[in-house]
């Protein structure tokens, strides 16, 4: 079993940044893919971006060249820096941990992007 929490969302203005944690307990390998998808109001969940040790991380398309995801393995955590943001970037952001093919997810954290 694993359990993610999740920190970080909140109130931001247009052009602002955020930094996303997620705290992961149980045994992670540096071997899982480590990540976050985000939802949207009415809208389906989608990846912001996953990666795993000694791959180059994958983005969503929406975020790539705003984001950067980072971990730390032998903390078992993920991060997610995210930079220009815009009011499309508002959404429950959830971190991501795939392991011996189950998924599993955090509660998520709002990030709401509004002047």
């Amino acid at each position: 079993q694993v359990q993610l929490v999740e920190s970080g969302g909140g109130l931001v203005q247009p052009g602002g940044s955020l930094r996303l944690s997620c705290a992961a307990s149980g045994s992670v390998l540096s071997s899982n893919v480590m990540g976050w998808y985000r939802q949207a109001p009415g809208k389906e969940r989608e990846l912001v971006a996953r990666i795993r040790s000694g791959r180059y991380p994958d983005y969503g398309s929406s975020v790539e060249g705003r984001c950067a995801i980072s971990r730390d393995n032998a903390k078992q955590m993920v991060w997610l820096q995210m930079n220009s943001l815009q009011p499309e970037d508002t959404a429950v952001y959830y971190c991501h941990v795939r392991k011996d093919g189950v998924d599993y997810w955090g509660r998520g954290t709002l990030v709401t992007v509004s002047s």
